[in-house]
């Protein structure tokens, strides 16, 4: 390890590598101290509880103006561990942080508005604190799991299903099993954490914090183990993880609601990550009572197995703003999805009864999903759009293969229900389905179905200032458009192409449709270019510059 990586051990964490020093070294080169938890009374034979011993390594470590707390090889059987400032906690490879199975070994350090008040470890108004090193921290959740007994829907509806089936009803659980309140200066760098009881690792208030190479390993099985939740945080950078859980795998949150207002979760950087899981990989919300800004996520992997739907991520990428809170400003590219069942759901509704915060400045490119199987959408609530949301180089494959009779459905408002992509049941398109928006461009955009799909590619209801750019779409069996516009205006649409035995390339409805301009498309393979319903006004649409049959 050279000089750079033990000073930057030094109070915040190393990148990773083997610690060279004697196993019962009481200092570091450089001046750098380090405290072997051995020294005070850790024997780490999995079997005694080492919390008493560990931390008053960190103790003393943080009395003398800090350093490493260093976990030798070994199984240290613990409670809750309280990190203080200054103190890296290291564990060398071979060496095992084992949670308690025992709820109440957890006892020490209060966090306020946190899930159970138990964590394995813990940091409340701490500076420049790390975790790290080769070795593992095992939350031991599967003591803490019961079966739920519950009855497996029919195969029909697992797409609405989940595959965590254990449960312990309200009995409490260590959770999160690491927890961060009001820290400034996190780094947590090269660590592994598998089974955790419930929440694994949480941010909540904290400041600069640095998240690298971190490992998250939970049963799929396991009930709410999110993996990394960012709460009321700022200046955050997640890099080169590898994700798989049961629930969420990246969560920004804020909450809970106070009088006083929250922090913002505001310039987070999330990117080059693996994500796997049966809920959402990529999420902001819920718990949205607060301001979100400045939030990027690129370049990265949200990957599923191909077997039961109930397996497969709910949601690939899902941004809801439900709680009074707002949102703009969110960068999202370069991100491929496999196997997720709804591979976009950008969600505002109103959960308070009393407001509904904004929803805006929405970029999303450069997204391959393939293995769909619930429509994407974007959807506000009446008198509440979803606003500025741009949409390019997005290719969608579905397996859903959608019915005629799905297209008749009524879809429900529902502004007071948990926001998920399956929400609003089956949907009556088969690439996007957008409702109660203003301002939404998509371009160069592609939805492919692998068995026959009777509904059309994308509908808009209630939508204004609508441009597409380049539709491409499978055929739409039956008698359906390839796209269905519905009380929706301002509309241009070009560059675009109606696939083979297109029989109508458009259908608009509703008086409040007007001002659609179709120009330069290639509608060949379309028996009819656009076809308007009695209501709509004579001029509503303009066709210009088109390819069409005759």
């Amino acid at each position: 390890m050279n000089r750079r990586d033990l000073l930057k051990m030094s109070g915040m964490l190393a990148a990773g590598g083997v610690l060279p020093f004697a196993a019962n070294a009481q200092s570091a080169p450089l001046g750098m101290r380090l405290v072997d938890v051995r020294t005070h009374g850790a024997l780490g034979d999995g079997k005694t509880l080492d919390t008493r011993a560990i931390n008053a390594a960190i103790d003393d470590c943080h009395a003398t103006d800090g350093g490493v707390v260093y976990l030798p090889p070994g199984t240290y059987l613990s409670g809750a561990v309280v990190l203080k400032s200054n103190v890296t906690l290291y564990l060398e490879a071979g060496a095992t942080l084992l949670g308690s199975g025992k709820l109440s070994d957890y006892t020490g350090l209060h966090v306020p508005e946190n899930a159970r008040f138990k964590h394995l470890i813990v940091s409340r108004d701490a500076e420049n604190v790390g975790v790290g090193g080769p070795g593992k921290i095992d939350g031991q959740g599967p003591a803490y799991w019961h079966p739920s007994g519950r009855t497996e829907p029919p195969a029909d509806q697992q797409w609405r299903d989940a595959a965590t089936h254990y449960w312990k009803g309200d009995d409490p659980r260590p959770s999160p099993l690491l927890e961060f309140y009001r820290c400034k200066s996190v780094r947590i760098e090269d660590a592994f954490i598998t089974n955790a009881p419930a929440w694994t690792l949480r941010l909540n208030q904290c400041e600069h914090i640095f998240i690298r190479g971190v490992v998250i390993k939970n049963p799929n099985i396991g009930p709410n183990t999110d993996g990394i939740d960012i709460v009321c945080s700022q200046d955050v950078f997640i890099s080169g993880c590898l994700i798989d859980t049961g629930d969420d795998a990246i969560c920004l949150k804020s909450e809970p609601a106070q009088p006083d207002g929250l922090p913002l979760v505001k310039n987070v950087v999330v990117t080059n990550c693996v994500l796997t899981t049966c809920c959402n990989a990529f999420k902001i919300g819920t718990g949205t009572h607060g301001g979100f800004e400045n939030i990027i996520f690129s370049d990265s992997i949200i990957v599923n197995g191909a077997a039961g739907l109930k397996t497969r991520a709910i949601a690939g990428i899902a941004l809801e703003m439900v709680d009074g809170g707002w949102l703009e400003g969110v960068t999202i590219s370069n991100i491929r999805i496999q196997y997720a069942r709804t591979p976009i759901f950008i969600r505002r509704g109103n959960r308070t009864g009393d407001k509904a915060g904004p929803l805006r400045g929405i970029m999303i490119s450069n997204v391959h999903a393939t293995g769909a199987a619930v429509t994407s959408c974007i959807a506000g609530i009446p008198g509440f759009d979803v606003e500025d949301v741009m949409l390019s180089n997005i290719r969608i494959q579905t397996e859903e293969g959608g019915t005629a009779d799905w297209v008749a459905r009524d879809i429900p408002e529902v502004p007071k229900v948990y926001p998920e992509a399956r929400m609003f049941g089956r949907l009556p398109s088969h690439g996007f389905y957008c409702r109660h928006v203003n301002g939404l461009r998509m371009s160069n955009v592609e939805f492919t179905a692998t068995s026959a799909e009777a509904r059309p590619a994308i509908i808009c209801d209630d939508v204004k200032n609508f441009s597409l750019d380049g539709l491409r779409s499978s055929a739409i069996t039956g008698s359906q458009p390839v796209m269905k516009l519905i009380q929706t205006s301002n509309v241009f649409v070009r560059g675009s192409s109606a696939p083979p035995e297109t029989k109508i390339f458009m259908e608009v409805q509703g008086n409040d449709s007007n001002r659609i301009a179709v120009i330069g498309n290639d509608l060949s393979a379309a028996d009819q270019p656009v076809r308007s319903g009695k209501e709509v006004g004579p001029h509503a649409v303009m066709l210009a510059g088109n390819v069409s049959k005759t």
